[in-house]
């Protein structure tokens, strides 16, 4: 199976159990009185949403190069995990602007209603379901090099994590007592708040690459060892690295004798770059600049 045809199994599974999971969430919420669980069936929403914008842009990332993209449509990946993190920042607001709405109605001494407990039983499913969702997704990613499918495993994470703060909540409420009801809306907004850690981190990666960031300093000094185990190249230099979704690319400046052939030269470049794509993968965009020995 293709990469692309993958990655698209994987998502429709996910975005199949987002959209059952959101369903019953909405139904448990409204039906158990629960603002937690109502919050909760937001982030499974935004979850379903972002299935389907992996879906638009994978199939435009996956392809090739042609005159208007020399070097491939890879990025389309990562402007799907930026807009993930966006999704994510849109759900994490709602989830505390309802959690503080409540939490303001309780101070102004208004008694909360207690959820009821089809919405514990919903959030106890959701956690085990998203977490089922995250591991696959997660294992699916590694294996295919995809950061857009990696980010949407951390959404399935978040949603496990977001339900098990309203299941805290709910039950909490639940068990406590009436005048404990105020830890359902005090959830969502504990919520709201890892939701908003995790859409830090996916932005912070997907501007990074968006802004042409260089790779880490430790596979940038491997890149300079590789091409120094050829005995006859010398000082590697003006490096310049960067990703381009998932495949990475890599440009440098070496120097050979002067007076070799400039087969020779060229056949030594043509080893080097084999030698580096066999490290990063056989798509990495190498470029190599041969100069004579000063």
């Amino acid at each position: 199976m293709s990469r692309e045809k993958e990655i698209y199994k994987v998502t429709l599974i996910g975005s199949a159990g987002n959209a059952a999971l959101l369903t019953f969430k909405f139904i448990a919420g409204v039906m158990g009185n629960s603002s937690a669980m109502i919050a909760d069936a937001v982030h499974s929403l935004s979850d379903f949403v972002t299935d389907l914008l992996v879906l638009v842009f994978v199939s435009i990332s996956a392809k090739p190069q042609d005159q208007s993209h020399d070097y491939g449509h890879g990025k389309f990946e990562t402007i799907a995990s930026f807009l993930i993190g966006l999704a994510l920042v849109a759900a994490a607001t709602g989830i505390m602007v309802s959690g503080a709405a409540k939490l303001w109605v309780w101070w102004c001494g208004e008694q909360l209603e207690s959820p009821g407990w089809i919405a514990l039983w919903a959030a106890l499913l959701s956690i085990l379901i998203k977490e089922l969702l995250y591991q696959y997704t997660a294992r699916k990613g590694r294996t295919l090099d995809s950061q857009v499918m990696v980010a949407n495993a951390w959404h399935h994470r978040s949603d496990a994590l977001s339900s098990i703060g309203a299941a805290i909540g709910i039950g909490g409420a639940i068990w406590l007592g009436q005048r404990w009801a105020v830890l359902d809306p005090l959830a969502s907004i504990v919520v709201g708040l890892m939701l908003v850690k995790v859409a830090y981190e996916l932005l912070k990666a997907s501007v990074g690459e968006l802004t042409e960031r260089s790779l880490s300093a430790e596979t940038e000094q491997e890149i300079v060892e590789i091409i120094q185990s050829f005995g006859d190249v010398q000082e590697p230099h003006n490096l310049r690295t960067r990703r381009i979704g998932n495949r990475i690319a890599i440009e440098a400046h070496v120097r050979m004798d002067g007076q070799l052939p400039l087969n020779v030269v060229h056949e030594r470049a043509t080893t080097i770059e084999r030698k580096l794509k066999e490290r990063y993968g056989q798509k990495t965009h190498v470029t190599l600049h041969m100069e004579p020995v000063k």
